[in-house]
């Protein structure tokens, strides 16, 4: 792929303003609230850090790893637990952080996974939000940015095994 041209989608600064004034909306929700961030891993991880970093409110993090692209390009549709959340969540008002939404498996997996395990609530936040490959009736609570469906790496996202430490959203003309 290194032979195509990168095409910048969403610039460093555009994610750094986007996270800012997100950050400033989830103050405002959860400033009074018992709140666990769920980061899943291992897309989300660059994005979680930005944005707890912008809460101003007490929280506890936790990770949970899953898994349904493998080294593809497409979701196979199937969500496996790689590993699972460490604490115990009950009674918490949880917000779970990913990349991206793109047909909603993984997303309605862990947000059904989450309210089994005894949350107060269960809110999602992404980074991008595919609508129009959704597969599930589900829409993020919180997003930063809606894309088209192109396949897009970058900022955490990645393709194989790289990228994921790009500071911008591009994919390959």
């Amino acid at each position: 792929m290194e032979d195509k041209k990168r095409n910048i989608l969403i610039t460093e600064e555009q994610i750094a303003t986007r996270i800012k004034e997100l950050g400033q909306e989830l103050t405002k929700e959860y400033s009074d609230k018992n709140l666990y961030v769920l980061s899943l891993l291992r897309g989300s991880f660059i994005y979680a850090a930005d944005l707890v970093r912008s809460i101003d409110a007490n929280a506890k993090i936790g990770f949970m790893t899953t898994s349904s692209y493998g080294h593809s390009e497409e979701s196979t549709g199937k969500v496996k637990v790689v590993n699972d959340i460490p604490d115990n969540i009950e009674g918490y008002d949880v917000l779970i952080v990913d990349d991206i939404v793109d047909t909603g498996y993984t997303m309605e997996f862990v947000v059904n996974h989450v309210k089994s395990l005894g949350a107060k609530s269960v809110k999602t936040c992404v980074l991008l939000d595919k609508p129009s490959r959704r597969k599930v009736d589900l829409n993020p609570d919180y997003c930063c940015f809606e894309i088209e469906d192109v396949f897009v790496v970058g900022y955490g996202l990645n393709y194989g095994d790289y990228y994921r430490n790009v500071p911008y959203v591009f994919n390959w003309e």
